[in-house]
């Protein structure tokens, strides 16, 4: 028996609220990927080498490849540290971000990712599009559950 077998597969829920002059136009809660990235950083923190190991940063890029789990940057990422970090049940780390209206303007959002200080990829979520421009503004949390 590996330890995998013994211990949950990490995963994620990203919610996002994308809001126009800030009147919500759409809601979206989805599954993501946890990378292999994540792996070897929770291992090395569990291992004692925790410096620049945790989640500290969100990213909004415009890679359009599915998702995977060798996943290790984002495409020409704006990059945000994140707003809050919350524990809402035993097993689960929640990190609340935002992209305001004066941030990211005329990308072609389509990959978010979640990135330790280190710069490592943690998860990344690939979706449909969303142009970005000054009107608008984008909200959301990302739960881990373990």
């Amino acid at each position: 028996m590996e330890i995998r077998d013994m211990v949950g597969t990490p995963t994620g829920i990203f919610e996002m609220e994308v809001r126009r002059e800030g009147e919500l136009i759409q809601v979206i809660q989805e599954r993501n990927l946890i990378v292999a990235g994540a792996a070897n950083q929770l291992s090395r923190f569990l291992g004692g080498d925790g410096e620049n190991r945790h989640v500290s940063r969100i990213g909004f890029g415009v890679g359009t490849t599915a998702a995977a789990p060798g996943d290790t940057a984002l495409t020409s990422p704006v990059i945000l540290p994140i707003g809050r970090t919350t524990y809402p049940q035993t097993g689960r780390v929640r990190f609340s971000w935002s992209l305001p209206k004066s941030e990211g303007n005329d990308l072609e959002i389509t990959e978010f990712g979640l990135l330790c200080a280190d710069g490592t990829l943690f998860a990344r979520k690939v979706r449909e599009a969303i142009h970005k421009k000054p009107d608008l503004s984008l909200t959301g949390a990302w739960t881990i559950i373990f």
